[in-house]
């Protein structure tokens, strides 16, 4: 069985399987001897009967081997395997993961099911605390998201003492987004507070299951994953907002959502909103199906609408045909990429550094109470622009630097930039809130529009990067430089890259011919030369002046911007002096205002097709296709196609890492990115866009 303690929120739940339904008298139901039956065609379900689905299936020896050779061997293009074994500090204590010793372990051990098999690889790779590089399982993960209706703020008081809330805005959100589940959470509340779910809103909460709140918050940032930094783990545990490309959304935090439906309940102990009194509540988590689901009558059908690989789970070689099918939209890391998916993905100025989740991004909305209301003219989706009420703060709200178009997106900055220094806009604040990054060229363009032309950002508004060089890395690198990519869709192409003094690689360039060689906490290790620029000269024409003083911007965020935002952020306050600021987090604890800088992200199938594209996927250094055993229907012909298929499973890498500012030796991931400013949350400001604003203004501009 899966363990008792559910580290996804630190939540001590045990955890028992839920046996077959009671048959109706003289019927014969399927449901009472399939568990997955149980939940066929339902929107909201207990957690326990998804985990009796999900724990129905044994562990196939040889579906195990090959998971494990595929990210085996998929990690040998991701950069930062070595460090991330013992990351420099000042993340050493939070960074120690020795992922291929895991895999080695994961092997040799056995699992009484595939659940029990999931989790335990998905949070092996999460402890390397980097959102490029995680495992997901599309049978599992967020198939159900796992819900309960009181998401979580960390509150600072008048006297500076901080203590665990719910959400005021908890009942308001929970009754715009689960209208159909509401009653059911109503009726399971205790005694006279049974249909006072309202009142629960902004209530002290004193314990989890009988422990201190922080308790629960820190073992949920033992695996949450995603970030180096403590504090940024600590803050996923509470609920958040963010721009999206539809609107505001509401971020309901580790706590109130969950990837894998392995909580059935949490005991609370509560002080409610002006009462002395103390007591103890028991609120059920629910799951709910998840909108990409495909819907099923029995576990074959289950596994074969859900478990089966879509288009792009595997690589595909690109010249196998006249149509090339290497777009970004028909691969399943999609669904879990923590930014909008573009329509576009050419090599070139189009690469993208995005982070990914097993919880994909969702559309819980920002109560309307806590909306910024009156966007300015020219914006755009995840681009909002505003002016506060002192007439010389204009704001940008960021919330992804991707969107339908490169192009679209760079367009709407500038002329959404322009109008707010036009209004008399003089500071600027650059709200960033879990901003999971995107192009990489529009953090640069950024980066010039704002500071305008000088050596930070002219030839280059970014860092170099660097790739790795192992083996097949540099056999692919061989084969096209001998013309086995004469159409340029391969990222290995050295037409995509340049050097380091931004003049282009040639055409026929081996640039993986002579690896820099490096022994990273003792293991020997290669990588690439010293790679420059991609993204000028731009498309357009930015401003021949600076926008705004850079010292004038402070870039804000709850410390949750990755990928992209941390590339921007990080030059910004290296390079130019911007200030940055993170709200929330605990007393003591450094909060980071980015993580997961990497320099470009990629996924296996990615790293697949540039394999099979080459025509190296009978090499032995060459990752397999993800394979799964799916069993027949009773009665059905057994076919190779039927027993043989392809499992929906993504395995993320951090391609290509960036250099160190203050040490350009040394990648950027692991420097230090301290917040110049910690803002505590209180219950006036939190999740309040305007209110933190106009705070950010006040005190720090």
């Amino acid at each position: 069985m899966v363990a008792s303690h559910n580290f996804l929120v630190g939540l001590s739940a045990v955890l028992t399987s839920v046996g077959s339904t009671t048959a109706a008298v003289n019927t014969l139901d399927v449901r009472a001897v399939d568990p997955c039956a149980a939940i066929a065609n339902q929107t909201w379900v207990a957690p326990r009967d998804v985990r009796a689905c999900f724990t129905s299936f044994s562990v196939d020896p040889t579906i195990k081997a090959n998971i494990i050779e595929v990210v085996n061997k998929s990690l040998a293009f991701h950069t930062s395997v070595n460090y991330q074994k013992r990351a420099p500090e000042p993340f050493t204590a939070d960074v120690h993961e020795d992922v291929l010793a895991d895999l080695a372990r994961i092997s040799e051990q056995s699992y009484a099911n595939e659940l029990d098999l999931h989790v335990d690889l998905s949070r092996s790779v999460k402890r390397l605390d980097d959102g490029h590089c995680v495992y997901i399982n599309q049978c599992f993960d967020s198939l159900f998201l796992t819900f309960v209706p009181t998401p979580l703020v960390f509150l600072t008081d008048a006297f500076g003492r901080q203590s665990v809330h719910i959400a005021p805005e908890a009942f308001t959100v929970a009754t715009a987004e689960f209208k159909d589940e509401v009653q059911f959470w109503q009726d399971a509340l205790p005694g006279a507070l049974k249909g006072q779910l309202a009142s629960l809103s902004g209530a002290k909460v004193l314990a989890i299951n009988g422990q201190d709140p922080l308790v629960a918050v820190d073992e949920n940032a033992k695996i949450n994953g995603g970030f180096q930094g403590l504090g940024t783990r600590q803050n996923s545990f509470f609920s958040s907002y963010n721009t999206a490309s539809t609107g505001w959304n509401y971020i309901m935090g580790a706590f109130a959502q969950q990837s894998l439906p392995l909580t059935d309940s949490v005991t609370l102990t509560i002080q409610r909103v002006n009462s002395p009194k103390i007591e103890t509540v028991t609120i059920p988590y629910r799951s709910r199906i998840g909108t990409t689901a495909v819907k099923w009558t029995d576990s074959t059908s289950f596994r074969e609408n859900n478990c089966v690989a879509i288009d792009g789970t595997n690589g595909e070689d690109l010249y196998a045909s006249s149509e090339r099918r290497r777009s970004l939209p028909r691969n399943p890391a999609n669904k879990f990429r923590q930014a909008p998916v573009p329509e576009s993905v050419d090599t070139g100025k189009h690469l993208l550094n995005i982070m990914l989740d097993s919880t994909p991004l969702q559309d819980v909305l920002l109560p309307p109470g806590l909306t910024p209301k009156n966007p300015l003219p020219g914006s755009s989706g995840v681009a909002q622009f505003f002016m506060l009420d002192d007439k010389k703060t204009g704001v940008l709200s960021l919330g992804s630097f991707s969107s339908g178009s490169l192009n679209s997106l760079n367009a709407a900055l500038l002329t959404g930039l322009q109008n707010l220094k036009s209004q008399g806009a003089t500071q600027l604040i650059v709200d960033v809130s879990n901003n999971g990054g995107g192009f990489i060229c529009v953090a640069h363009w950024l980066h010039r529009i704002i500071a305008g032309p000088k050596s930070t950002t002219v030839p280059q508004a970014g860092l170099d990067t660097m790739t790795r060089a192992g083996p097949l890395a540099q056999l692919i690198v061989q084969k096209i430089s001998q013309g086995a990519d004469p159409n340029n869709f391969l990222l290995f192409n050295p037409l995509n890259w340049r050097f380091a003094n931004n003049t282009p690689f040639p055409a026929e360039f081996d640039w993986l011919a002579h690896p820099v060689e490096k022994v990273i906490n003792g293991r020997q290790d290669a990588f690439s030369i010293r790679i420059g620029n991609e993204c000028q000269p731009f498309d357009s024409d930015p401003p021949v002046e600076a926008l705004f003083d850079p010292k004038k911007v402070a870039i804000v965020s709850n410390g949750r911007c990755s990928s992209s935002c941390s590339l921007f952020s990080i030059t910004m306050a290296k390079e130019e002096g911007s200030k940055t600021v993170v709200y929330g987090g605990r007393k003591g604890v450094q909060q980071q205002y980015c993580g997961t800088v990497g320099g470009q992200s990629s996924d296996f199938s990615t790293m697949d097709t540039e394999v099979k594209s080459t025509h190296l996927k009978n090499n032995s250094l060459a990752p397999p296709d993800l394979l799964v055993l799916v069993p027949c229907r009773p009665g059905a012909i057994l076919t190779k196609h039927r027993a043989r298929s392809l499992t929906n499973s993504v395995q993320g890498i951090t391609f290509r890492l960036g250099f160190g500012v203050d040490d350009p030796t040394q990648p950027e991931e692991w420097q230090n990115h301290p917040a110049d400013v910690n803002l505590p949350l209180t219950a006036d400001i939190v999740n309040n866009p305007i209110a933190i604003w106009k705070q950010v203004a006040k005190t720090v501009l």
